[in-house]
């Protein structure tokens, strides 16, 4: 569990600061350019993505993200095979500490404070409304494939789904609680307002919800 609980950490902690110092570096390269900071930010974090759950996936699954956690709890339960409680919590802690982790890394890389609160207000009826679009297909593809036996599929299926997920949601699509929180940790291009995080947290559980019954509703039982 100890060696679980740690790739949740280290994984959720390079996801951030592969966010965050890819948003740094957009800053830095294409100032005042939002549309190009955004497409630098968002190919940065499809391929990093992809290459973090191919590198922990066979440690802890590799859900680098608390809604992933919570729902493989729930659809799980009922057929033993999801993740138990202890180490739901276990996962989820890891992930909230090894975001953080992961925002001060980046922040110390490119001679920033190691924690700075953002000043980058995003709030709204259509923001949250695109971070439960988002975090509700992130949930889909993700239990889709682990229910239809193409799990192997995710690390690209899921990068890919981020990466375009940045451009069809109004809110950016974090679709990640533990990167949420980290993220208002840095006041940059990819940084979010404190006051900001419990909307986008409460989209994204509802986001969650409805993905997992869509997943149940398409793919009632796992395949075989």
């Amino acid at each position: 569990m100890a060696r679980r609980a740690f790739a949740e950490a280290l994984g959720t902690g390079l996801l951030v600061t592969v966010v965050v110092g890819s948003g740094l570096m957009a800053q830095r390269l294409s100032p005042g350019q939002t549309g190009l900071e955004l497409l630098e930010n968002s190919t940065a974090t499809a391929f990093g993505l992809a290459v973090l759950i191919l590198a922990f996936g066979p440690v802890s699954g590799a859900h680098f993200n608390p809604v992933v956690t919570l729902v493989d709890h729930l659809l799980g339960r009922r057929a033993g095979t999801g993740i138990r409680p202890r180490a739901a919590a276990a996962y989820i802690g890891a992930q909230i500490l090894g975001g953080i982790g992961g925002a001060v890394l980046a922040n110390l890389m490119f001679d920033q404070p190691a924690i700075a609160a953002s000043t980058h207000s995003r709030t709204g009826f259509p923001v949250w409304l695109g971070e439960l679009v988002a975090t509700a297909g992130l949930i889909l593809v993700v239990f889709a494939l682990g229910r239809t036996g193409r799990a192997r599929q995710a690390p690209a299926a899921v990068g890919a789904y981020i990466g375009s997920a940045y451009w069809f949601t109004s809110s950016t699509s974090f679709a990640n609680p533990a990167v949420t929180i980290a993220r208002a940790l840095t006041d940059s291009f990819a940084g979010i307002a404190p006051a900001s995080v419990p909307g986008f947290v409460l989209a994204q559980l509802l986001g969650a919800a409805l993905g997992a019954l869509t997943v149940v509703v398409l793919y009632p039982r796992r395949s075989s």
